[in-house]
């Protein structure tokens, strides 16, 4: 298909565009629509508001950027994940914000899509897509973070309904989402892996307290949530009871392996952003030509196109019918720890700047300071290094434990 092929009308990409036609919709339409005080490398930066970041995701939704892969049925566009991985590429390329219901759009709707019922994927699915739905996943608790096996909020069976009592923690957003994609313990806690369930748990319901941790960057991201006997309508459990660990396990591997597809793209802008404020600045225009800085520069790069690859084969993988199971640990693992060495260069670098400090500077210390105090929860959030690690030593490269 050529260039001449691109269809964008009425704000959204139509038509049976796919490749690079898709891709050229994409950008064209990312660069009419973008606001400018969206880009985090620009002097015209201000963060977004909640109402304004939901805004922004609703029209890249109604753009055909977003529900990408969902079935037309549940309010999807019913395109490729190859179209979709694009549109991730084009996305990750800018320096905009997170998305603010990634949760919803990357997590629940697709265990939703894979073990829900009809009514549940016609209830749920197009409330996450037009953003009047925005999702928290409530994993996590005090005595079982990377460990999930070890969870204990219980949720018991009471007639028509499940009472559910426990606390969960680190739960990104939560103070600002509709639904926790909550997995809760319905048999004994010696189980382990059995007896786990999920639940699309309402957060306005009696007995649930949301309550919202201070982080070291200032925000207030991360929440604890409390559940206080909290009914929950059997039509709000997702899957049968006894399968929550597969559901949830499948979740995560969804999370470690194609969440935020576009990362690799977005810390190759972060990257030439580090490079052109230095270029910027006489001190350091000389630094990152030194041998020292100039290496560990290009051992970001190649980081960056390793990071690449993951995603790339997972989406092969997942196009020829596989799973992405244990190998969704080998990507966690090297974005997180690329991100972190790469925000650490980053303020290295961006300290030695010469004063006062140039405008391009200034811009690029404000995003990278966030960045990096931002990227230390990285290799804990989605389960730890070390728990990755273990995954790969016990299933992929399966060793002996103890050796």
């Amino acid at each position: 298909m050529t260039a001449k092929s691109i269809q964008v009308q009425d704000g959204s990409i139509t038509g049976s565009l796919s490749g690079e036609a898709y891709r050229q919709a994409a950008r064209s339409w990312l660069a009419a629509n973008l606001p400018a005080s969206f880009r985090s490398d620009s002097t015209a930066f201000v963060p977004p508001t909640l109402e304004q970041a939901a805004a922004w995701e609703a029209a890249l939704y109604r753009a055909g950027l977003a529900g990408i892969t969902w079935p037309t049925a549940y309010g999807g566009h019913g395109r490729t994940l190859r179209e979709h991985l694009i549109a991730n590429q084009e996305i990750g390329a800018l320096p905009i914000p997170e998305s603010v219901n990634s949760i919803g759009k990357e997590l629940a709707g697709p265990i939703i899509l894979a073990v829900g019922t009809e009514a549940q994927k016609q209830r749920f699915l197009p409330a996450i897509l037009d953003m009047s739905n925005i999702w928290c996943q409530g994993f996590s608790e005090p005595e079982a973070g990377s460990d999930l096996a070890g969870l204990r909020t219980r949720a018991v069976r009471d007639g028509h309904i499940w009472r559910v009592n426990g606390q969960k923690i680190w739960t990104s957003g939560a103070y600002r989402a509709q639904r926790c994609l909550l997995l809760a313990r319905t048999g004994p806690v010696e189980d382990r892996h059995r007896g786990l369930a999920l639940f699309a748990v309402p957060l306005d319901a009696a007995g649930v307290r949301v309550r919202t941790i201070k982080s070291i960057d200032g925000k207030e991201n991360f929440c604890e949530v409390f559940f206080d006997n909290v009914e929950v309508a059997q039509e709000d459990a997702l899957g049968a009871p006894d399968e929550g660990w597969a559901a949830a396990i499948r979740v995560l591997a969804i999370e470690r392996a194609t969440n935020r597809m576009y990362r690799a793209w977005r810390f190759e802008n972060e990257l030439r952003h580090l490079v052109a404020a230095c270029k910027a600045d006489p001190i350091l225009a000389e630094l990152v030509q030194e041998r020292h800085y100039a290496a560990r520069l290009a051992e970001t790069l190649v980081d960056i196109e390793v990071l690449k690859a993951h995603v790339e084969t997972a989406v092969d993988a997942l196009v020829a019918g596989e799973s992405i199971g244990a190998r969704g640990s080998l990507a966690k693992l090297h974005w997180s720890e690329t991100h972190q060495r790469f925000a650490a260069l980053a303020l290295e670098l961006l300290s030695k700047a010469s004063l006062p400090l140039r405008p391009a500077v200034r811009v690029a210390q404000r995003r990278f300071e966030g960045l990096y105090l931002h990227s230390r929860a990285e290799t804990i959030y989605a389960g730890t290094t070390e728990i990755q690690l273990g995954i790969i030593a016990d299933r992929i490269l399966e060793l002996s434990r103890g050796k």
